[in-house]
């Protein structure tokens, strides 16, 4: 998600202008969401209903949750793990997993529990 443009695809440069630019938006205002909910229904047209959206972002609040449930529904999941940890835990937890080669556990977002007691600490890595 770049603020102001939508989702682009993870090989598009942003230059430091365009950085700064995205840095002044209010994820709030219809400057963030408009594009963003424009890009999200292009995306769920193209993947159709049968193909889930995975969220490796926050979860515990609406920022991103909400304008991605309304249009993706059912199809928007989550790493189940992911409830209870902060950001550094959700990146930890998700370099185990890639390091591991196992693929984490996703339920869908929309009538899950997203908030939960801390999460256990992650082990060190060696």
């Amino acid at each position: 998600m770049a603020p102001g443009l939508g989702l682009r695809p993870v090989e598009t440069p942003i230059s430091a202008d365009e950085l700064r630019a995205m840095g002044a938006i209010d994820i709030a205002s219809d400057a963030f969401l408009t594009p963003l909910r424009r890009d999200v229904a292009t995306l769920g047209r193209a993947y159709g209903r049968d193909a889930q959206v995975v969220l490796l972002g926050s979860i515990a609040t609406g920022k991103y949750v909400d304008t991605l449930l309304a249009t993706l529904g059912d199809r928007l999941v989550f790493p189940e793990a992911f409830v209870g940890r902060g950001d550094m835990s959700r990146g930890g937890l998700l370099l185990r997993a890639a390091r591991s080669g196992e693929e984490l556990a996703y339920k869908p977002i929309a009538d899950a529990t997203l908030h939960g007691p801390r999460a256990p600490r992650l082990p060190r890595l060696r």
